[in-house]
């Protein structure tokens, strides 16, 4: 059974450096009540602006180079990325955090100190529910040969791939269900690493001024330089952690994320296509906010309650038989002003065939979305099998939607479609659908 809302017991507090200033910095961690979020404190400054931790505060990777830092009040807190990693895999929602300097301590350049922290700080249960965000469909991003994407699932999972142009940084691949079991095993001690020839370079841009050989592993040509490795595959687990922590940046999510040699760039660029995906979810209502009856008969006002479809790609007049779950029937009347006569055969207008084909899959997703247990989901279109189209349809024509249902699980859902006109088949296909959370 899932928690919910969850903050710390304790106060507790830590010092250190950090990687990139090599400043000293204190940072406090403080209980904070339901739906207050993640928030940074800077107490050092007049006025204690405060930087809540959103994709909205994000500072642009060009401006903060192998790091994610936030800005807000004209204030930056920088490097928080593997602090935010230990908050995800422990399921922290709520979080204040005083700090007195500009970025986050490196520590021992992993997660594990923050954790042993928090441990000691207790975890408390709150009463609010939590808020978890599932992505809807798949987003994709990337820079050159590196790519990362997410894609819709039941947990969240993460699939690292890791490549680099050195021979100890050959190809390492990582799978993992991210969980506050698996975070503290797998990866909350990895450690952030670069190469030999890269420390230099960083040096000089002003990057890495509080990095040392115990808190960041430096790679040289024949292995790790005065450190040993805490794993055969240190290297991709941090990686993972850095992007459990960049992915934090939109709270809790459940998502397959695949990435291939990604970094804070391409992590954070998924971090705001998947929050622009939430922010249209919310704003376009989409999703059933109408359960109708046992044969009720619908119009468009009330299919557009169930569906998301609007003009012109609601292809259903209406519903004049319902069995919820089980069965429907739908009514399209085609007319000499559809939108798509204007291209297709104008001078012989003829429907497009897979306008059809969208036809029954509406009919057949207000079926399955009608039920009260799958009030607020949507039917995403997932495949058409043994399609036939036996007649065109023309200007004029009523069509006549019948779908059944097949096969219907929690997760998916198979029904078999016809499409008639004046009692005559004129198409039919095998219909395949994907039920998710809106």
């Amino acid at each position: 059974m899932e928690h919910g809302q969850q903050t710390i017991k304790n106060p507790v507090k830590i010092s250190g450096v950090g990687l990139h200033t090599g400043n000293k910095v204190s940072l406090s961690f403080l209980p904070a009540p339901v739906d207050s979020g993640i928030n940074f404190i800077r107490v050092d400054l007049p006025q204690k602006p405060v930087i809540k931790v959103s994709t909205d505060n994000l500072i642009e990777p060009s401006r903060s180079v192998r790091r994610t830092s936030l800005s807000a009040c004209g204030v930056e807190v920088q490097t928080i990325e593997h602090l935010m990693a230990v908050l995800s895999g422990l399921e922290i929602d709520n979080l204040f955090i005083e700090i007195d300097n500009e970025e986050v301590p490196g520590l021992d350049g992993s997660g594990a100190e923050f954790l042993e922290l928090f441990n000691k700080a207790g975890i408390q249960q709150q009463e609010g529910e939590k808020k978890i965000y599932s992505v809807k469909e798949p987003l994709y991003v990337e820079e050159g040969s590196s790519c990362i994407m997410a894609v819709p699932a039941d947990e969240y999972i993460v699939k690292y791939t890791l490549n680099y142009n050195h021979p100890l940084l050959k190809s390492q691949y990582l799978e993992l269900s991210v969980n506050p079991g698996s975070f503290k095993s797998q990866l909350a001690s990895s450690r952030t690493f670069c190469l030999e020839e890269e420390a230099l370079n960083l040096r000089s841009q002003g990057i890495g001024k509080g990095a040392n050989y115990t808190n960041t592993l430096v790679v040289g040509k024949s292995g790790v330089i005065k450190n040993t490795l805490r794993f055969d595959d240190e290297f991709v687990r941090h990686k993972v952690l850095d992007l459990v922590g960049d992915l934090y940046m939109l709270g809790a999510i459940r998502a397959k994320i695949i990435a291939v040699k990604s970094g804070h760039s391409l992590n954070l660029k998924l971090a705001k296509k998947i929050q622009q995906q939430k922010k249209r979810s919310v704003s376009g209502g989409i999703g059933a906010s109408y359960t109708p009856s046992e044969g009720e008969q619908l119009d468009a006002a009330l299919i557009m309650k169930i569906l998301p479809h609007r003009y012109p790609f609601l292809l259903v007049d209406r519903i004049i038989s319902l069995e919820k779950g089980k069965r429907a029937v739908g009514i399209k009347n085609v007319t000499v002003n559809e939108n798509f006569f204007v291209g297709h055969f104008p001078g012989k207008p003829i429907m497009p065939g897979v306008l059809i084909i969208e036809a029954m899959a509406q009919v057949g997703g207000v079926m399955m979305l009608s039920p009260e247990e799958n009030r607020g989901k949507l039917a995403y279109f997932l495949a058409a099998n043994e399609v036939k189209f036996r007649k065109t349809v023309i200007p004029g024509d009523q069509l006549l939607l019948e779908v059944e249902a097949g096969k219907i699980k929690s997760k998916t859902g198979q029904i078999r479609a016809k499409a008639l006109v004046e009692g005559k088949v004129v198409a039919e296909a095998e219909l395949m659908f994907a039920l998710a959370e809106s």
